[in-house]
C-alpha cells in the first residue's frame, strides 16, 4: 500500500497542472443506527447491543469534509475528514462484563460509539463521458475507534485505531442538463471483518463551479479478532455540495 502511493505520488508529480483543479466537498446532515453490538474482549466478555439495550439519543448531527486534487481528467487524489460520535442511555437487564469491568443491571448507563475516519484515496477514473463518469482506486483508512460506557461515577473505555486499506469508486451519471446521480464510495471484506461507506444522491448542478446534493448513505462494517468484537451499522440522511476551484 505504502509503494503505491508513493509511486502514485511521483507521478502526479511528474504530471502537468495545466488541466490541474481542486475541487472542496462538504456534507452534513442526520445519522442514526440500527446496529452497534460489542463483546470487548471477545473471549470473555458480554456480548451487548447499544442500540437495543440501552437505546440511542437519535438522530445525531454530523460533518464530513473531503478536499480533492484533479491534476488532470484521468486521476483523482483526494484526503477525507469523517468524524462519527452517537451516544446511547438506558439500563441493562443483565449484568455485563465490558473491557474488565462490571455493569450492574437496572442500572442507569451511558454509552458512547465513537467511529473517526481519515482517508487519502486514488482514483483513476478509466470512462469520462459528458453524461457519464466512472472511476476506481484504493484508499488508505486511518479508524480511530471509541467505545465507552459509563454508570455511576465510572467510565470504561476501549480505544482503537488502525490502518485499514479499501476499494474505492465514483460513478455519475448526468441525466438531465442540470441533475445527475451519485453513487460513491469506499469498500472492502475479509474473514475477520468488513468495511462499507457507500453514499447515493442526486445532484443539482447549480453553476459550472457548484453543485448541491440530496442523499443517503450507508456506514457499515466491523471487526471479530482476538481482542473485540464490534459489529455496527449506521444510516444518513444527507445534504452536501462540492465546489470546484
Amino acid at each position: 500500500m505504502k509503494s503505491f502511493f508513493s509511486v502514485i505520488a511521483v507521478w502526479l508529480t511528474a504530471t502537468s497542472f495545466v488541466h490541474s483543479e481542486i475541487f472542496f466537498d462538504l456534507e452534513s446532515g442526520a445519522v442514526w443506527s440500527d446496529k452497534a453490538d460489542v463483546r470487548i474482549p471477545s473471549d470473555r466478555g458480554t456480548r451487548f447491543s447499544l442500540v437495543n439495550d440501552l437505546g440511542a439519543d437519535e438522530p445525531s448531527a454530523f460533518f464530513r469534509g473531503r478536499l480533492t486534487w484533479r491534476p488532470s481528467a484521468k486521476h483523482d487524489f483526494s484526503l477525507l475528514y469523517a468524524p462519527l460520535e452517537v451516544e446511547y442511555s438506558g439500563s441493562f437487564d443483565k449484568q455485563v462484563n465490558f473491557n474488565g469491568f462490571t455493569f450492574l443491571p437496572n442500572t442507569p448507563t451511558e454509552g458512547k460509539f465513537r467511529f473517526d475516519s481519515y482517508r487519502i484515496t486514488y482514483r483513476y477514473n478509466f470512462i469520462q463521458k459528458e453524461s457519464f463518469q466512472l472511476g476506481i482506486g484504493l484508499t488508505a483508512k486511518i479508524r480511530d475507534a471509541e467505545v465507552s460506557l459509563k454508570q455511576n461515577s465510572r467510565t470504561v473505555t476501549d480505544k482503537n485505531t488502525g490502518l485499514v486499506p479499501l476499494i474505492n469508486f465514483q460513478l455519475q451519471w448526468c441525466f438531465a442538463q442540470e441533475l445527475s446521480l451519485l453513487l460513491e464510495g469506499d469498500a472492502l471484506g475479509a474473514p475477520q471483518g468488513y468495511a462499507v461507506d457507500v453514499t447515493t444522491a442526486l445532484q443539482w448542478h447549480a453553476t459550472e463551479n457548484l453543485a448541491l446534493r440530496l442523499g443517503y448513505r450507508i456506514l457499515d462494517g466491523g471487526a471479530d479478532n482476538d481482542n473485540v468484537y464490534v459489529f455496527s451499522r449506521f444510516h444518513y440522511a444527507t445534504v452536501g455540495l462540492n465546489y470546484r476551484f
